[in-house]
């Protein structure tokens, strides 16, 4: 039987067990608009170093980011706290899969220190999935949000959180420790959940980013879908409403690309024009940011988009010129 192995580290444990069983879907050859750069400039050596020294995991490389031959050449990492071993096993997914380890209590100040010695204005902490904990992490979440404000005050920080899922009361931990940006990601349309995402469940997202507005309004709300698994354009755009119900902020929509032969495979690849019309119904519909092109993530360029974001909701709030 086949088996998918850990490309990043030298433990020989299938990487994905739960997907072996799987029949290999063809791998679809990426268009030419899809293009990034290779890793490996002294200044991505340099971030990767550092991640190295803290024993820190980045889902820039558990999740096979296309971006970060960018992202690291400008100091830019996306922190995976919690570990490295999701206990989700959805079908887009490249994050290793099984039974996680203990947590780290020095964890929350190692990220710390990374932030302070990377010099980041804005840091992106996101995680595996940990059903296997009472709260999912949320107090983990809290801490370290806690010591990045203690050492690098002036950060603004965004969290990428699992949903929480029959979590009572994490939520409101996470939101008790104020991140600036709080993002979940829908993931996809609700049709392709139980295929895609079959541990989570749409409702409870859409609920999830409704209710940090209602705990807090002055936090930020992001989330952000991928394309090619087989959605609909109209049902793209009812997410769309979904999400504006939320009151959510923020909208990401990415091409997906297919990981290994064992993953969802990649139904089409989606045109830049078409990403573009997505981008303005997303602003029609009161969006304050879109950001959707085929190499979008959650955490690309968040720094910049983040001050793109403040000022937009600070511009919607100026009161109407009176015209004599």
């Amino acid at each position: 039987m086949a088996v998918v192995l850990d490309l990043l580290t030298s433990d020989a444990r299938p990487r994905h067990p739960e997907k072996a069983h799987r029949p290999d879907q063809p791998v679809a050859r990426k268009p030419d608009w899809i293009r990034v750069k290779a890793p490996g400039s002294a200044r991505w050596a340099e971030t990767n170093r550092i991640v190295r020294e803290n024993g820190l995991v980045t889902v820039c490389e558990e999740a096979g980011c296309p971006n970060i031959g960018e992202c690291w050449e400008k100091k830019h990492a996306t922190f995976m706290i919690m570990g490295d071993t999701c206990t989700r096993a959805c079908a887009f997914c490249n994050v290793k899969t099984g039974m996680p380890g203990a947590l780290d209590p020095e964890e929350p100040e190692k990220v710390a220190v990374a932030v302070e010695k990377l010099g980041l204005s804005h840091v992106v902490i996101t995680s595996v999935d940990r059903d296997d904990l009472a709260d999912g992490g949320a107090g983990h979440f809290a801490l370290v949000i806690e010591r990045i404000r203690a050492r690098s005050p002036a950060t603004t920080i965004e969290i990428l959180t699992p949903d929480f899922l029959r979590k009572a009361g994490a939520l409101e931990i996470v939101v008790a420790a104020k991140p600036d940006v709080f993002n979940h990601n829908l993931e996809t349309v609700p049709s392709k959940y139980l295929t895609v995402r079959p541990g989570a469940r749409y409702f409870h997202s859409i609920r999830l980013l409704q209710r940090v507005k209602e705990l807090d309004p002055s936090i930020f709300t992001k989330s952000g879908i991928m394309v090619g698994l087989g959605e609909e354009r109209n049902e793209v755009l009812q997410l769309m409403d979904d999400l504006r119900s939320a009151e959510v902020d923020f909208l990401t929509i990415g091409q997906y690309l297919q990981p290994t032969r064992k993953h969802h495979p990649v139904l089409r690849f989606v045109t830049p024009d078409e990403f573009k019309g997505y981008e303005t119904v997303a602003y029609a519909k009161g969006f304050h940011l879109v950001s959707a092109t085929p190499l979008t993530r959650s955490s690309h360029h968040a720094g910049e988009d983040f001050a793109k974001l403040r000022a937009n909701r600070a511009s919607s709030r100026k009161p109407a010129e009176v015209i004599p």
